[in-house]
């Protein structure tokens, strides 16, 4: 039986544990949902642009110019922007990001240069010696479109510049509090994806179509990036609180079981003073 001491003292180190796990989850939920805010928001944004795109990728094809963006070459070298936390304590969402671009890495022929948004990311792919082209580490939980612009401009210049042929982003899409998938989707060359909605409908766009897909296109993988951040923030926010939100009832059930041990220590403890009493009483009585 385990000395009574030694459990009280478990007893208080998982309650301390508890009240751990107990404030970051209330600082988590917090965070989620300004995330989740942000993610909604961004995304009707997000949709519109990618509509624009599609009808001015419709506009001008056939036309004897193209932009940087849309150019397609043969492949020889991908680049995986591969965004993740900084921070663990979420769950199982740093292993299943980290196992799905290792995936893609380990199913793709060409060789594949990274770039890592997040420190887990980073670890993982130095690691397992994986070619990291750059580190993006520390950035805000509420991040805007600047934060995000050195790395569009380095994606943007390593594909234009002929360095890689073809660039994909991974993160955490936020589908519930309960549900993270990592999701793959390819970043450049743009690929307009066919919008029902503006099918038929003949806009005029000024100065012209290709003026205008020029100016679009830098924002688009932009946006691209900005609302994957955002993702992959709200992702993180509600990985974090659903894995201390069963910390803490882990914890609670933890100090049950170790009371319910304490009180029978206590009992036995009990138990056998009265024992050695009777004894003493019944060998002065003898």
């Amino acid at each position: 039986m385990p000395n009574i001491r030694t459990i009280r003292r478990r007893v208080r180190s998982v309650e301390n544990t508890a009240k751990i796990t107990r404030a970051m989850e209330m600082i988590a939920a917090s965070k989620m949902r300004r995330a989740q805010q942000q993610v909604l928001a961004g995304r009707p944004y997000a949709e519109k642009m990618r509509q624009v795109l599609s009808n001015l990728t419709a506009q001008t094809q056939g036309l004897d110019e193209s932009h940087p963006l849309q150019e397609r070459r043969e492949v020889n070298t991908i680049q995986l922007l591969h965004i993740t936390p900084d921070r663990g304590l979420a769950g199982g969402l740093n292993n299943n990001l980290n196992r799905r671009s290792t995936q893609f890495i380990l199913e793709e022929r060409v060789k594949v240069n990274v770039i890592t948004i997040g420190k887990k990311g980073r670890d993982f792919m130095v690691r397992h010696g994986q070619d990291v082209r750059a580190v993006f580490t520390d950035l805000a939980d509420h991040v805007t479109v600047g934060d995000i612009l050195p790395i569009s401009r380095l994606v943007v210049d390593d594909y234009t510049s002929g360095a890689v042929d073809r660039v994909y982003v991974m993160f955490a899409l936020f589908v519930s509090t309960m549900n993270q998938q990592p999701t793959l989707r390819q970043l450049i060359p743009v690929e307009a994806a066919k919008d029902e909605a503006s099918a038929g409908v003949d806009y005029i766009y000024e100065p012209d179509s290709l003026a205008v897909l020029a100016t679009l296109l830098p924002r688009f993988v932009d946006m691209q990036i900005y609302q994957a951040m955002l993702e992959a923030n709200a992702s993180e926010q509600s990985a974090r609180m659903v894995a201390m939100r069963a910390a803490t009832d882990n914890a609670s059930e933890m100090v049950e079981d170790l009371t319910l041990e304490l009180n029978k220590a206590r009992q036995a403890m009990i138990t056998g003073e009265l024992l050695d009493i009777v004894g003493g009483v019944a060998a002065l009585e003898g």
